[in-house]
């Protein structure tokens, strides 16, 4: 972990704000959303260039604290020590189990769900699959969705070391998509036909689900700022958060701020 954190930075540091434009850094689930926003705000804004990096939340958080980026970008809700930031929600994502397309399992409980990560539960029988292995996927340390999967799923329990770790919601769906013995977790927005997302608790993962609370299972879409934003900075969470840029994020499976805040 220290590592990846240590490469991040050396990647953000050789690209610091003032010298590529609005930088903006972190969880790996928002960057493709906010990848989306940013190609429709260039466009509008042609002398302006937005640079999006990956890196992880807790990446993100730091770089944000540290000035190596101007805009944070975090999936998971900030720690105690890290609230001295400024926080922009721009969108709520849901969190999805997902299994192999062909996967004859449709509903898993939270507690099921609970016992695959930590190991307990080993074979797809156990669950009125077919008798074949659990290979179970799940995201790095540092990652904004695993400390929402954590937080909310796993509880007190801990994923277990037999997981295999991948680095982002995409890495995740690929695994899952070519691997019928696979189960992971990744944003709702991101569900394609390739892989399936389960029921938690007789919910689906859907947006209007989501919107109801009838599918629990949600995390926050957080944009970090150190000081008051200025400039190209502001001009560019102005436009996140304008009905075009909400409009733009509901259209990928995310419920918009504006839309949380009216509900």
């Amino acid at each position: 972990m220290r590592l990846f954190l240590v490469i991040s930075f050396i990647f953000l540091m050789s690209c610091a704000p003032n010298k590529c434009g609005v930088i903006i850094a972190g969880s790996t689930s928002v960057q493709p959303f906010i990848e989306k926003v940013a190609e429709h705000f260039m466009e509008e804004n042609p002398g302006i260039v937005v640079n999006v990096q990956g890196g992880g939340s807790t990446a993100g958080v730091q770089a944000t604290i540290n000035g190596t980026c101007e805009i944070g970008a975090s999936s998971r809700n900030l720690k105690p020590s890290e609230r001295d930031l400024e926080i922009v929600l721009i969108a709520l994502d849901g969190i999805a189990v997902i299994v192999h397309k062909d996967n004859p399992v449709e509903d898993l409980s939270v507690e099921q769900i609970r016992n695959i990560f930590s190991g307990k539960t080993t074979n797809w029988r156990e669950l009125g699959g077919l008798n074949s292995a659990i290979i179970p996927v799940t995201r790095e340390e540092g990652s904004g969705t695993r400390a929402s999967f954590e937080n909310m799923i796993m509880g007190d329990d801990v994923i277990s070391d037999a997981c295999l770790v991948q680095d982002s919601n995409g890495a995740v769906r690929e695994i899952i998509a070519t691997t019928p013995q696979g189960v992971g977790y990744i944003s709702v927005g991101l569900i394609d036909e390739r892989e399936k997302a389960v029921a938690i608790d007789g919910a689906q993962p859907t947006l209007a689900n989501l919107i109801t609370e009838k599918y629990r299972f949600a995390r926050p879409f957080l944009l970090l700022l150190r000081d008051e934003p200025k400039g190209d900075v502001k001009k560019f969470i102005d436009y996140t958060l304008s009905s075009e840029g909400q409009r733009i994020l509901g259209s990928s499976g995310l419920i918009p701020a504006n839309q949380v805040a009216s509900d």
